[in-house]
């Protein structure tokens, strides 16, 4: 399980990446495999693997080829422990953008 409570973020894109290159070479795969299977660069690959900005869509289409996009779409999915959070889920997601707060609050 992944700790994010005291990590930086470049610490949780250090552990990320040497997860994603140990499945990869588990699976027996090249970056240029990778690269190939999900339709993007191997040097694509090899800045995702490193750290580097790459584009959300290409860690998608990674997350695609490695079996992973269950564990993907797991993120930002909502709380609802209670019928208020399931109303106010319901709410925010009707709204394109969210209300401005007062300037004094």
């Amino acid at each position: 399980m992944l700790d994010l409570g005291f990590s930086k973020p470049g610490e949780v894109v250090k552990r990320l990446c040497g997860r994603l290159r140990t499945e990869r070479m588990a699976l027996g795969m090249t970056q240029s495999d990778l690269a190939g299977r999900a339709g993007i660069g191997t040097n694509t690959v090899s800045n995702l693997e490193a750290g580097r900005n790459v584009g959300f869509e290409a860690v998608v289409r990674v997350a695609m080829v490695l079996g992973r996009i269950k564990e993907l779409e797991g993120l930002f999915q909502p709380k609802l422990d209670s019928i208020e959070d399931i109303r106010r889920y319901e709410e925010a997601a009707n709204r394109l953008r969210t209300k401005r707060k007062p300037r004094n609050a």
